[in-house]
């Protein structure tokens, strides 16, 4: 049904119905995809009044794509699509082809694949998307995990893993560039995508209807070609070479795309290297390492004089003070509470300006001596309260997820 892209004077009426809402359809969804906020009005208005939705729903959806004004906007994206379509066919029922409109459809299908390939490839080469666990999480037990938070740690723990997903979402948009590559890179990303699609699924990760849309964008691409994919890798049979459709004769516009082409690539593949490089060093600890950095487990816990005791039940006890960003600290109580501090550190005069988000800000209230590396001593007082704590220096090495490398050889499964 969804016609090659070689000229033909006449089509069928099959292909020309399924160009006119296919091309509706995703026309619709790129658009509505960056101006759907311009209609909240009516979209809630269809929500309300159509769709019986009477629950109240945030717009913004704070990262997801699968919040409720998504589904919403994917249902008017539809019934436009479908009134569209229609309302061409009766307009333009004598017309017998769409070559160009084709060809151009696929370009904007083709351009707008290739930018989220290179947008979600670069991420994952340079470990941004998925970051290796941090000290939170390699103390939070594995029933805390919520599926998505479980999905982000599998694939944050091994960055070879997270690069060749990205490397191959990254080659399946190169592959885009040039038409004549670009069934074997729509290919690709179909496969590529599907797994990402099942992840985003299984893993209630909310991008579901944007990764899926990826996949029909490249399944169209890819249908362009399919009889002759079907013809090789199926029927093992000769197929002919393919005549493109250029809407354009002149050599001289073809030879200025290719040149476009050739300098374009190199350009966006160094400056995505470039801004992904310089966003993980932004966001990874190991160039922003503060001085008193690792997991410290509480030995002792003086507050007012008295030596509290580690009882499980104590909300207000420390058991563990994770430092890990540079001013930042967070607080494990003995509750498993999860307590965020201001902690800046004056190396100068070992003294520590701590206090929470919620309580008044206390300048350099506490004094810090570390008579060796696996030992600390915090001494001041925290709002109305004296405290004193020393503190043990966790091995991170101890922590499989941190020290467990790459092994050819493995005598024994280590599934722990």
């Amino acid at each position: 049904m969804i016609p090659s892209q070689a000229y033909k004077p006449e089509w069928s009426y099959k292909s020309l119905l399924s160009f006119r809402f296919i091309a509706s359809y995703f026309l619709l969804y790129i658009f509505l995809m960056f101006a759907s906020g311009l209609f909240e009005s009516p979209f809630r208005w269809i929500g309300k009044t159509i769709l019986g939705l009477d629950y109240k729903f945030d717009v913004n959806g704070y990262g997801s794509g699968d919040n409720t004004y998504a589904y919403i906007t994917l249902f008017v994206n539809v019934l436009l699509a479908l009134l569209i379509s229609l309302v061409w066919s009766l307009v333009h029922s004598a017309r017998k082809s769409y070559n160009k409109a084709f060809y151009w459809f696929l370009v904007v299908l083709r351009i707008f694949v290739i930018l989220a390939m290179f947008l979600y490839g670069f991420v994952k080469v340079f470990q941004i998307q998925f970051q290796p666990a941090s000290f939170v999480k390699l103390l939070q037990p594995l029933g805390e995990f919520s599926p998505m938070g479980l999905a982000w740690q599998y694939m944050g723990y091994s960055k070879g893993f997270g690069m060749f997903a990205g490397v191959m979402e990254i080659l399946g948009g190169v592959l885009l560039i040039w038409r004549r590559t670009a069934t074997l890179g729509a290919f690709i990303i179909i496969g590529v995508m599907s797994q990402v699609a099942m992840m985003n699924m299984m893993f209630d990760i909310p991008v579901k209807l944007f990764s899926i849309h990826l996949i029909l964008m490249s399944l169209v691409i890819f249908m362009t070609d399919y009889k002759r994919f079907i013809a090789v890798f199926i029927k093992n049979k000769r197929t002919e070479a393919y005549d493109f459709y250029h809407p354009f004769t002149s050599k001289s516009y073809h030879k200025t795309i290719s040149i476009i082409k050739k300098v374009l690539l190199p350009t966006i593949l160094i400056a995505g290297c470039i801004l992904g490089y310089l966003g993980q060093i932004n966001i990874s600890d190991i160039n922003h390492r503060p001085t008193l950095y690792g997991i410290w487990k509480t030995e002792t816990f003086i507050k007012n004089n008295d030596t509290i005791r580690p009882l499980i039940t104590d909300a207000f006890r420390w058991r563990y003070l994770l430092i890990e960003r540079k001013d930042k600290a967070v607080v494990k109580t003995m509750t498993d509470k999860l307590v965020k501090y201001t902690f800046i550190t004056d190396t100068t005069q070992n003294k520590i300006s701590l206090y929470s988000e919620f309580s008044i800000k206390d300048s350099l209230n506490f004094t810090y001596t570390s008579p060796h590396t696996n030992l600390l001593k915090l001494k001041g007082k925290l709002e109305n309260d004296s405290i004193s704590i020393t503190f043990k220096k966790m091995d991170l090495n101890k922590y499989p997820l941190r020290a467990r490398g790459f092994h050819w050889i493995n005598e024994k499964p280590y599934n722990h």
